[in-house]
């Protein structure tokens, strides 16, 4: 199972934890975990390398985290919304494979 946890400063949306890995299907034919990987690096390579700015970031073995400071939620926070949007409706398609948390 993948578990993507947002985290939020107030009520505005300031980050996210992806870990685990959705067992769909084996290494490298995996299309949920494949999914959910491309479009949280290709939001934290937008917030990095884009728009420039130094959230703090962790990746590891199946773990990517980013978080944003409250002065970096006003430029890349409607990325993090296209990112929850987005992660919503694979977990509607795959709902045995993706759990979301809508945390503090």
């Amino acid at each position: 199972m993948i578990n993507i946890r947002f985290l939020r400063q107030g009520e505005e949306l300031a980050g996210f934890a992806v870990s685990g890995h959705s067992g769909f299907a084996e290494t490298g034919s995996d299309i949920v975990c494949a999914a959910v990987s491309s479009a949280a690096y290709m939001t934290a390579n937008t917030i990095t390398d884009i728009l420039m700015l130094k959230p703090s970031l962790t990746e590891r073995d199946g773990c990517l985290s980013l978080q944003l400071s409250a002065e970096e939620i006003n430029r890349a926070g409607d990325i993090l919304k296209g990112f929850e949007l987005h992660m919503k409706e694979l977990e509607k398609q795959y709902p045995d494979y993706i759990k979301l948390e809508r945390g503090a």
